[in-house]
């Protein structure tokens, strides 16, 4: 019997010597390749990341609890949690949905959220823990938490409410801002490619933070377009060029832009069932009402019931600024810059005539 005690003993002691192995090596494998893409990115300029160790992230997310989780997509999971007294949005990716050809957006999404993280309306990453099998990545908290499908708010704490429009133009303005970043702000354009409300976060001043980089694509510098090995992104979203020919350019972002502020400002999903019973893409809705002259019919109603004639006219034409970031031809859609101007004004006029 005291044999027996002594070999278990000894079998736990190994098996907690491999498990620390293990985990060393993870740290060194995905350390190295973080480091590795950090240092070339950012071309000797620092860019601050906290280090967090398992623990304090397995404390935080309660073992990655389900009751902690906020949002999921095809390959992460974010969750809430807390570490030493403050809130954090915590991003898992899961080793069994990131496949080989997969692994590189994963550290794409690491540094190009590093580089993004000085502009306000991108979530803003403050660490990792390198000691999983792929990095668990750390957030500034977002307090209002993440635009679900019809452009409403799903809460940190999993309840769904409608947005004010007001609230709606804003976040569709913030959005359209740090999109046009991408595109202008660096030698390398940078197209986003996953344009979409779930993708869009809330911080406690209701300010619009873009997460996830991990499908753009960053042009050779001095070109305007590139052509992409596959299609990636949401269905409803792409945009028909790019799903037919793979060629990648601004006006990719544009394109997926004009769906999602549809979204926002009907209310609706990209995909829904109308009173006939049919499914219907929210452009082909919103063209067939442009078409009878029923602009105003895009809106939810229950949305449009306090509002001016003069705000009602502001939210049409943002409406129609939608379909111009649809074009069939890309030559015809405006640039993110003017997106953002356009809207900036709308947002401006609109909180005018609420205010007098």
């Amino acid at each position: 019997m005291k044999l027996k005690n002594n070999l278990s003993s000894s079998s736990f002691g190994k098996k907690k010597k491999e498990r620390s192995i293990k985990k060393q090596r993870r740290f060194v494998e995905n350390g190295s390749i973080l480091l590795k893409e950090v240092i070339a990115d950012c071309n000797g300029k620092t860019i601050p990341i906290c280090s967090f160790s398992n623990s304090q992230i397995l404390k935080a997310t309660k073992n990655f609890d389900t009751n902690c989780s906020v949002a999921q997509e095809g390959f992460y999971i974010w969750y809430k949690g807390v570490i030493e007294d403050r809130s954090y949005m915590i991003k898992r990716f899961s080793e069994y949905k990131v496949t080989d050809r997969r692994v590189g957006e994963v550290y794409k999404d690491i540094v190009l959220s590093a580089r993004m993280s000085s502009h306000n309306n991108f979530l803003k990453l403050l660490g990792c823990c390198l000691e999983f099998p792929f990095p668990v990545l750390v957030f500034e908290y977002a307090e209002h938490g993440v635009l679900n499908h019809r452009g409403g708010v799903t809460t940190v704490n999993g309840e769904e409410s409608l947005l004010p429009l007001s609230l709606r133009i804003k976040i569709a303005k913030e959005i359209a801002s740090a999109l046009a970043y991408l595109h202008m702000a660096f030698p390398k354009i940078i197209i986003y490619r996953d344009v979409k409300p779930m993708h869009v976060f809330l911080d406690k001043n209701w300010s619009a933070k873009l997460s996830d980089m991990s499908f753009s694509i960053s042009l050779e510098e001095g070109k305007s377009q590139i052509e992409a090995e596959d299609v990636l992104g949401t269905y409803g979203y792409l945009d028909p060029l790019y799903f037919t020919t793979l060629v990648v350019s601004e006006y990719t972002d544009v394109y997926s832009f004009g769906v999602l502020l549809m979204v926002l400002l009907s209310g609706r999903s990209v995909y829904f069932t109308v009173s006939n019973g049919y499914p219907v893409g929210i452009l082909e809705y919103v063209k067939g009402l442009y078409n009878a002259g029923k602009l105003s019919e895009v809106i939810d109603p229950v949305m449009m019931n306090d509002i001016t004639s003069a705000q009602r006219l502001q939210v049409e034409a943002c409406v129609l600024l939608a379909l111009r970031c649809c074009k069939e031809r890309d030559e015809d859609r405006p640039k993110m810059i003017q997106v953002a101007k356009e809207l900036k004004r709308a947002e401006t006029s609109f909180l005018r005539d609420l205010l007098f």
